[in-house]
């Protein structure tokens, strides 16, 4: 606990109205709210990256955000630090009682029903009773992992596909509507491809998939057959526009050719 108190010390003085920091003392919550999702960003980023070094040391931004906004919350009197480690250690406490007390769960499916069922009681209410299913989840959060928490929500009181080739109906459905909307040129061609989106989001779910996660490969995937493509135009002496779509193309599929021999 050493380290942690000697953080919470650097931390107070460099908010000290006197002494401290100039840019730290200026800070609010709402200021600091970006960069907190963005250290939280760049701790998944290093372990997408299997970079236990770079964790060690993103984990400790992350940390910091938590303790500058208890710092200002300290400052306005309202709580601490010690009170947000208090609050999250009672509450897993009393979330896990087939850990810490004489329940049992005998799977990981079990113990999502059984975490929904108190924090349901623990908000004075039924599971899918009285407060809107959907309520609390946070609108801050990416489109995508809002739109997985949402299916997940929905389908915790029974409101789902009954299998998988459901919703992968649902997202060919889903497709055949954005190209409708595309035909006619239609102004919810936004609408429609939020609604191809949000289905396949759910067939993620479905597939025990996280949709930020496969998103996140595929993104890696493009970045390197990308910057394959992006080497052959260099070395081939000419400049992007002199090659017509079909050539790039045809660099692209040389690049996944390459990724499927392991080159």
């Amino acid at each position: 606990m050493h380290e942690v108190n000697r953080l919470l010390e650097i931390m107070a003085a460099l908010r000290d109205p006197r002494t401290g920091c100039p840019w730290d003392r200026e800070q609010d919550f709402a200021s600091i709210a970006p960069y907190t999702i963005e250290e939280a960003y760049e701790v998944a980023d290093a372990i997408d990256r299997h970079d236990l070094d770079a964790l060690r040391e993103e984990l400790g931004d992350l940390l910091l955000q938590v303790v500058f906004h208890a710092r200002m919350a300290e400052e306005a009197g309202q709580f601490a630090f010690r009170d947000v480690a208090t609050a999250i250690t009672d509450k897993l406490v009393r979330r896990h009682p087939h850990v810490f007390g004489t329940a049992r769960v005998a799977t990981a499916t079990e113990q999502r029903a059984a975490w929904e069922t108190l924090k349901a009681a623990e908000q004075g209410r039924e599971p899918g009773g009285e407060q809107r299913v959907l309520a609390g989840v946070a609108h801050a959060l990416p489109a995508l992992s809002r739109a997985a928490k949402l299916g997940r929500r929905a389908a915790a009181v029974g409101f789902d596909w009954t299998s998988f080739a459901g919703v992968l109906a649902k997202v060919r459905e889903e497709l055949t509507e954005v190209e409708s909307a595309e035909e006619q040129g239609s102004a919810t061609l936004a609408e429609e491809i939020g609604d191809l989106l949000f289905s396949v989001v759910n067939l993620a779910r479905r597939a025990n998939v996280d949709p930020e996660e496969a998103l996140r490969l595929g993104n890696a995937k493009f970045e390197r057959r990308f910057d394959a493509v992006e080497r052959s135009v260099r070395s081939s002496g000419r400049r992007w526009e002199s090659f017509s779509a079909e050539e790039l193309d045809a660099f692209w599929q040389q690049a996944k050719a390459a990724a499927r021999r392991g080159a």
